[in-house]
Order: structure tokens, then C-alpha cells, then sequence
């Protein structure tokens, strides 16, 4: 995530909402990638000052921004659209009458939009159900049917929703932003780590993997790697639940989960890319760690792990100090990494278009 300032020159943060300094309203505007104050001119329509390349601007905030207060994105005064690309892309929101679903509703639409920005540095195609009705990206965010139970014990007879992923729509369960009840469910799944920026990037590379895998030119290398995702998912699924990973599952997996299914070992595998390269680019923005590598490097990907290893390893030993669990508690072996290149190679093409 990028480092933000404010026109008055105070840092800001990619949430924000008014700068506490300047006390100016602040939003996001997602075809500049910069966080702009901005300066109410009426009729709902807001003036960017001095800012670069949206000086001047004007702009509408999303729908979401003033009727909800759950987004912070902005929208071209010229759009016909009411809301931000990010919030266009929610195709189902919880019954905002419940207990507590505004206040989870908004932790997912932030995790989504940080999805989002993170997909849009890579240059990632973001092709929603507007341009492709069948496959295109969207996401429902759903209760089960009592708000006040936890997701991880469901009523009997009551629906259960499950997160998961289903040609381009991402279901996710909204307790999954409760963090009680992520933290009880990584307990009862044995898990390292479980968090919601975790959920959204698994998710969204099953919709990727149909995106730039399937049909395409990498689909045998893929194969190779991972194994062939025509396995039965069902039965592949039932076996994992009932036996767990394999005894070995350290050689060559990134995490037990992706050893279930030549799927899930790829959507492991990119949410991991994901976190790398957005912790990295974080990290470098505050200047934690050097933009070039200590010493030369034979690829661009091997600089990459490089700069990693020694962040991750830095990371877990503050987290440390400070008595908390550790921020990357997962080791990268030799199989695991050769996954993350092939990603890093499906990814470069369409990185180096949008950053030449």
C-alpha cells in the first residue's frame, strides 16, 4: 500500500476519511491510485486542489461514501455511475437492519477495495458482471440465517452460508468480519493464519485462474506444477476434510489447505503472491527496506524472495518482542516458491503495461 499526503502536507491513510489536520474531506480517486482532498463546491460535487494529475478534478462521492459512510472512493462528475468501480463490483449486501451487519459490511467493503487497489498496481484485468454477465467479477456478502449466531456453529435447519467462489462470484460469510469469530474458526480449522485481506485475495485467484490459466498457454505448465485441477473437487475436498495433509505436505505446499485440490493449491498460492508483493511494496513506501536487492540477484523473481525473507524474517521478530504471534508464520519451501514464480510470471505482462 502506497505512503498518501494530504494537500496540506499531513500523512494520510488509504481509509481515511478527513485529514485531522487540515480537517478536509478526503477520498479516493481510483483512476489517479491517489488519495485527494477535495473542497465541496454544492450540488454534491467535490473539487480536487492542488493534486497532481486530478488537479481541479470535480468530482461525486460514491453512493456508498454518503448514504453509508462505508467507502471512501470518488466518482468522476462526468460518470453516469452512482457508485465507485470498487462498490459496483457488490452484487449482494446483508440486511443492513440486523445486528451489526453495517459495521461488518463495512470491514469487507475495505478489505474488498484494498483487493481492488492491489489488483489495479498489477495491472490486473478487473472485468465485472456488467461486461460479462456470466463470468465477470462480483461479490455477495451474506449472513446466516440468525445474525447473533456464530458462523462456526450454525443453527439446525437454518441455511449456512460458505465462502467460496463460483465462476467469478465471490460469496463471502459477513462473520468472517467478526474477528472473535475468525479467531474461534482458525482455532477449529488448526490454521496459522486467517484474516479477511487473506479471504478476499483466496478467493479472488479462483477468478483469476479461470481468467489467465484456463484455456490459455500456461494451462500446461500449470499442470505440472500444481497438478490436474481436473480431479474431482468434491471428492478431493471430503478426502482433505477427513484426512488432513499429507504426512510431506511442507515439501511442497505453501499452506495443508492447498494440498486439497490442484484449486485450491493455486488460490493458495496466489493470495501468498498477494500478500509478498503488497507487504514488500508497503514496507518500501515507509522505507523499511531498500528498493534494490542487497546483492545482485539471477532474476527478478529470486531479488523478490530475496528482499522478502529478510522483511518476513524482520517482521516476525518485532511481532515477537511485542508478545504477538508471528506476522508470516509460514516457511516457503523449494516447491512452494517455484508456484509463487510461475505466478510471478503469469502477472508480469500485465504489470509491465501498467508500469512501464
Amino acid at each position: 500500500m502506497r505512503d498518501f499526503y494530504c494537500q496540506c502536507g499531513n500523512s494520510i491513510f488509504f481509509r481515511n476519511t478527513r485529514c485531522l489536520v487540515c480537517e478536509r474531506t478526503l477520498g479516493f480517486a481510483p483512476e489517479a491510485m491517489l488519495m485527494t482532498a477535495l473542497e465541496a463546491i454544492g450540488d454534491g460535487r467535490w473539487r480536487v486542489p492542488a493534486s497532481g494529475s486530478i488537479n481541479g478534478r470535480i468530482y461525486r462521492l460514491c453512493q456508498n461514501y454518503t448514504q453509508h459512510n462505508v467507502c471512501n472512493w470518488l466518482v468522476p462528475d462526468e460518470s453516469p455511475h452512482h457508485f465507485c468501480p470498487s462498490c459496483r463490483l457488490t452484487r449482494t449486501i446483508p440486511d443492513l437492519d440486523a445486528p451489526r451487519h453495517l459495521e461488518l459490511w463495512a470491514r469487507l467493503e475495505n478489505a474488498k477495495r484494498h483487493l481492488i487497489f492491489n489488483l489495479r498496481q498489477l495491472g490486473l484485468p478487473i472485468v465485472g458482471r456488467a461486461e460479462d454477465p456470466e463470468f465477470g467479477l462480483c461479490f455477495d456478502f451474506l449472513a446466516d440465517a440468525d445474525a447473533e449466531t456464530e458462523f462456526t456453529e450454525p443453527l439446525a435447519g437454518q441455511a449456512q452460508v460458505t465462502t467460496g467462489h463460483a465462476n467469478g462470484a465471490i460469496t463471502i460469510n459477513i462473520a468472517e468480519a467478526d474477528d472473535v469469530a475468525r479467531a474461534r474458526m482458525r482455532e477449529q480449522m488448526g490454521e496459522h493464519y486467517r484474516t479477511l485481506i487473506g479471504h478476499f485475495r483466496h478467493e479472488v485467484g479462483h477468478y483469476y485462474w479461470a481468467r489467465l490459466i484456463e484455456k490459455t498457454e500456461w494451462l500446461d505448465e500449470y499442470r505440472s506444477l500444481f497438478g490436474d485441477e481436473r480431479a474431482d473437487y468434491g471428492q478431493s475436498l471430503q478426502r482433505h476434510y477427513a484426512n488432513g495433509a499429507p504426512a510431506d505436505w511442507q515439501s511442497h505446499f505453501v499452506t495443508p489447505y492447498a494440498s486439497a485440490h490442484p484449486w485450491e493449491d493455486w488460490a493458495e498460492s496466489w493470495a501468498h503472491y498477494l500478500h509478498i508483493r503488497d507487504t514488500l511494496d508497503t514496507a518500501t513506501e515507509y522505507q523499511l527496506v531498500a528498493r534494490p536487492p542487497w546483492q545482485k540477484q539471477a532474476t527478478e523473481f529470486e531479488a523478490l524472495m530475496h528482499r522478502w525473507t529478510h522483511l518476513a524474517i524482520g517482521m516476525n521478530a518485532v511481532n515477537r518482542s511485542m508478545g504477538l504471534a508471528d506476522a508470516y508464520p509460514f516457511v516457503l519451501n523449494a516447491g512452494a516458491r517455484r508456484k509463487l514464480e510461475f505466478i510471478h510470471r503469469v502477472i508480469a505482462p500485465y504489470e509491465a503495461r501498467t508500469n512501464p
